[in-house]
């Protein structure tokens, strides 16, 4: 037969084998199936050997939401000097690579890469997506929007980005999309509130990246990287979670990367060919999975083929994979069965071994990789896209709570991408600082535009809920003011007369003091609620503030009121008019302020000295620097401080010399000390008649650089308590941890840093306490922030970082941030409270109310307004109360009210305290929601799992054993799913629980 004859019947052999899809030219077998049948989970993993080593093969591609270049330059592409990154290439790859072959599996991760994908798909290659998934042939891991990062994060926004990630899923594929693992392979460290999380979440367990080296050693030493994590002790087993730690973070094994971004050998395979070489790479391969083996405790083990942005050429992975798997299990005599698997596949054949397994109870914070970096600088480094992220859910919250209060429609696709670009700035490489510069100024665009987006939203649904929009008079625009912590906000400041309105996000009433900034220095506000009318006073805008670069505008003063009592999710408005005869008010002679609790004066040194009146209690305030370390980053101690690495230079912090002033104004509302350290420190320390806490409202920046010496700025809290090298912090600003200096509960630490060793995650609080005394001090701040206890009774944390050296972990810059012209000038605030702990409940929820109130503060809109229509604003806005028709327990909070889909509501009922915590409100508690809102009335409820995307009664995890032989989960502890029964519909809470709900509902008419 001549060879052209040969090819011919080999074309015709092929055309009968082959179809093609027209939108992808992608070759299928006719004996394909092309149906939509489901043979998802873990009916689709491949058959393993259990008289074998099963090595499961991972294809994955890491795929950061934001880094070195931004979302959209990632997902299309370009920028590719910078990285040789286009997501949008993945999964066209990958699409195609998996048709070719029914046995490969892929998993995808960031839903937010997905979706924008997806949406530029045609329906031919939706139809493949959809057939790949529904086989498990490609797999959702995780789920949520981003791989979001572990310490900076709050918990609110975590499940809200996670629900979303499910949500856009669960809409579009159904359940096999629905992840069943979390998979947080990069995060700088873990937290013990995200596994539990996971646990709420319904999933059946995690897998992850990064732990400490000496931790990992020892781990891999004992056979222990496997584990269960006591997640909660408030919930007990049901947040305990089956967590495996990477052998290899998420790299394939060293030479066995096939990407077209790699340099490693391909699989060669023709053995007429000299570059032959397969014996020789599986007897490589062979010995790297027995020394991963002989460190864990099964006949399984996973391995990562993948990496960063890898898969833009898929086939050239899965060519090498296929052959790898094929000459590894046709060795003779092959003791190993290698397989394309999922996590979710590999979990699930440990699942099956039904081993005992050891477990956890404490954090994996903070992460070094070596002897001399701690990845603890990122715990502060860009501190305002940290507030910025903050104030995002802040009024997120707001929007989604007015949307569903008022039946608000047409603003779907606004308010969906405020969620997605919250969900963005969860990502580990977004909150957390570690981005470039470029990057950060991206992210703080895609979420500005959301909330100058949700500040459209705010006005209409107040002016529908409030009627304004059915007055005799024109509809009034209400504003927001984005700007409040510059003291800037155009309404107040350019307007004579003006309306303030004040929305409380929290479902329980809420006092708090409104100040916004004017021109003038007297004013009288009227309450639209008759005999209300709040005290008033004016104060100085600080000159430090009013001289922060960018702010252009021209207030000089404050006028600040307390509005008492704002309705849960409700409103209160106010009147506010310049009066004609102007005041003049001077500082007072005067060096202390005070009120019933504590008296605040400043040193001879500049320092502050807080004084408890009635308690044996006093400590110093102060402010310090650390220098940044810098090195050229070839060996570990040449480690240079920067984005991600705190590493101070010298063994303790400098001293500031005191150049400053200080001045101090009382009036009726508030007492203030505003104080000046040095150019570039300053602070305005406040005391208010009605209030247990103390507010401390620093401003740093410029850092000076001029000396060429990186510097991070750190505040003290100096106390007399004695605190035995104790202190406890947040995790994900809900339960609290013990943290004991210079100790890790399950290795023993030997510490080269033993500053940046010492620092944890403070995303809402740190505290310290005098067992003896019974004396607490807490600090709570406004964004996430690294904090210690670096000696017994004194508080430090980093507000503010400039340093001039890249530390070498893949950024490439260093982290020096300006702002017009200048280094960035933040500005931010600390809540100090503390004393004797008397009456543990009253004391305790005090903490809890002021973490609330810096969590969801009161959100303040206005509007100018003018004498004529006041009267009318007047009659209408005085009727309003609030969202709720009933007062909650003290020890209950709605996290999450929000219109989900179908005219649905989306709730979520969470118990605030933990066990022990208190004594009554740490106790379970039972609410009736039934007629619980004011604006509409629930027909029927449906409980789900967190994640708001499995009924709950549906959802059953695997059961994972511990070494002590108990079974994690059992009847006793299960959740029993509410259902309406004779219009009462009674939710049981106990500590720490959060219950999610989808509510059918009927609107009143409003």
């Amino acid at each position: 037969m001549s060879w052209h004859k040969f090819l011919l019947l080999l074309l015709l052999g092929f055309a009968q084998l082959f179809v093609f899809s027209d939108a992808a030219r992608i070759p299928r077998t006719i004996s394909e199936p092309t149906t939509t049948d489901k043979n998802c989970g873990y009916e689709a993993c491949h058959a393993v050997d259990s008289k074998k080593l099963n090595i499961h093969i991972v294809s994955h591609t890491h795929d950061d939401v934001g880094w070195l270049k931004t979302v959209d330059q990632y997902y299309f592409g370009s920028r590719s000097t910078i990285q040789k990154a286009g997501v949008q290439y993945i999964l066209d790859s990958v699409i195609k690579a998996l048709l070719a072959d029914p046995s490969r599996r892929f998993i995808f991760v960031e839903t937010a890469f997905f979706w924008k994908w997806w949406l530029r798909q045609n329906e031919r290659v939706q139809a493949d997506v959809k057939m790949l998934i529904n086989e498990g042939r490609l797999e959702i891991i995780g789920g949520a929007w981003s791989m979001n990062d572990e310490a900076c994060t709050h918990y609110h926004s975590l499940v809200d980005q996670f629900t979303w990630g499910f949500r856009r899923l669960n809409d579009t594929f159904g359940s096999c999309a629905r992840p069943r693992i979390g998979w947080q392979i990069d995060p700088f460290g873990h937290s013990r509130e995200q596994a539990s999380l996971f646990a709420q979440m319904g999933f059946d367990g995690m897998l992850f990246g990064r732990l400490d080296y000496q931790d990992k050693a020892q781990r891999l030493r004992d056979q222990t990287m496997e584990f269960i994590w006591k997640s909660s002790p408030s919930l007990g087993k049901r947040a305990n979670l089956f967590t495996a730690a990477m052998y290899n973070t998420y790299s394939p094994p060293p030479g066995f990367c096939f990407d077209v971004l790699c340099a490693d050998e391909p699989m060669i395979d023709d053995p007429d060919s000299p570059d032959y070489n397969i014996d020789k790479r599986v007897e490589s391969f062979l010995a790297y999975v027995q020394a991963q083996a002989r460190a864990y405790r099964s006949n399984h083990v996973i391995l990562t083929m993948g990496e960063d942005f890898n898969y833009q050429q898929a086939n050239m992975w899965f060519d090498n994979l296929d052959k790898l798997i094929k000459y590894t299990n046709q060795r003779n005599g092959s003791t190993v069965n290698v397989i394309y698997s999922t996590p979710s596949c590999y979990l699930k054949a440990l699942n099956d071994k039904n081993f005992q397994w050891p477990s956890k109870s404490d954090d994996f914070f903070p992460y070094a990789s070596d002897p001399h970096s701690y990845w603890t600088g990122y715990f502060s480094s860009r501190p305002t896209v940290k507030y910025f992220e903050r104030m995002g859910n802040n009024m997120l919250q707001a929007t989604k709570q007015l949307v569903a209060l008022t039946n608000l429609e047409n603003h779907n696709k606004h308010l969906d991408n405020f969620r997605e670009a919250m969900g963005i700035m969860q990502h580990h490489d977004a909150v957390t600082g570690t981005e470039k510069q470029l990057v950060a100024n991206d992210y703080s665009r895609i979420l500005y535009e959301s909330m100058h987006n949700a500040g459209e939203i705010i006005s209409e649904a107040i002016g529908k809920w409030s009627r304004m929009t059915y007055s005799s008079e024109p509809s009034i625009k209400i504003f927001t003011c984005l700007e409040l912590n510059i003291s800037s906000c155009a309404f107040s400041e350019e307007n004579d007369m003006f309306l303030v309105v004040v929305y409380n996000p929290l479902s329980r009433p809420v006092s708090t003091h409104v100040r916004v900034p004017v021109q003038g220095n007297s004013y009288a506000v009227q309450s639209l609620i008759a005999g209300l009318n709040p005290v008033t006073q004016i104060v100085p805008i600080p000159e430090a503030v009013r001289k922060v670069p960018g702010r252009l505008n021209k207030a000089t003063n404050e006028i600040v009121f307390r509005a008492a009592d704002i309705p849960a999710l409700g409103l209160l408005s106010y009147v506010i008019t310049k009066n004609t005869q102007e005041e003049i008010f001077e500082p007072q002679p005067l060096n202390f302020i005070s009120n019933e609790l504590y008296n605040v004066s400043v040193t001879d040194n500049g320092n502050l000295l807080v004084q408890w009146n009635k308690q044996n209690m006093s400590l110093v305030q102060s402010f310090h620097y650390y220098e940044g370390m810098e090195g050229n980053n070839k060996v570990f101690e040449n480690r240079s401080s920067g984005a991600y690495i705190f590493r101070p230079k010298e063994a303790s912090a400098r001293n500031f010399i005191y150049t400053g002033s200080y001045n101090i104004y009382k009036g009726p509302v508030v007492q203030e000390l505003h104080q000046t350290i040095n150019e570039w420190v300053s602070q305005v320390v406040r005391i208010y008649p009605e209030e247990q806490h103390i507010e401390f409202d620093w401003l740093v920046g410029s850092i000076p650089v001029e000396d060429k010496i990186g510097k991070e700025i750190i505040t003290r809290y100096t106390s007399n308590l004695n605190t035995d090298g104790v202190f406890y912090t947040d995790s994900n600003g809900r339960e609290m941890l013990k943290r004991v200096r210079n100790y890790r509960p399950t290795w023993d630490l030997k510490m080269e840093e033993p500053i940046s060793g010492n620092y944890y995650p403070v995303t809402s609080k740190i505290a310290i306490k005098d067992e003896e005394k019974q004396l607490k001090l807490n600090i709570l701040t406004d964004r996430a922030q690294g904090g210690s206890s670096l000696q017994d009774g004194v508080i430090e944390l980093m507000v503010h970082r400039r340093l001039l050296k890249d530390d070498a972990f893949g950024v490439g810059e260093a982290l020096n941030e300006t702002a017009f012209g200048k280094g960035l000038a933040v500005r931010g605030t600390h809540y100090l409270f503390g004393g004797k702990v008397k009456n543990v409940d009253e004391f305790v929820l005090t903490e809890k109310e002021l973490a609330l109130k810096l969590a969801l503060y009161p959100w303040i809109l206005g509007a100018p307004v003018n004498s004529s229509s006041v009267e009318n604003i007047s009659a209408v806005l005085e009727t309003f109360t609030s969202g709720l028709t009933k007062a909650l327990p003290r020890n209950v909070h709605i996290l999450t009210l929000e219109p989900w889909k179908d005219g649905t509501i989306l709730l979520r009922l969470e118990h605030l305290f933990e066990v022990g915590e208190a004594q009554q409100l740490s106790q379970p508690v039972e609410v009736n929601i039934q007629d619980l809102f004011s604006t509409f009335s629930i027909e029927s409820i449906k409980e789900t799992t967190l994640g708001a995307n499995q009924l709950l009664s549906e959802n059953n995890p695997l059961k994972w054993q511990l070494e002590t032989n108990n079974i994690l989960q059992n009847e006793e502890e299960s959740v029993q799913p509410v259902e309406i029964h004779k219009d009462v519909t009674n939710v049981l809470l106990k500590p720490m629980e959060i219950r999610t709900f989808i509510l059918k509902v009927k609107q009143r008419s409003l």
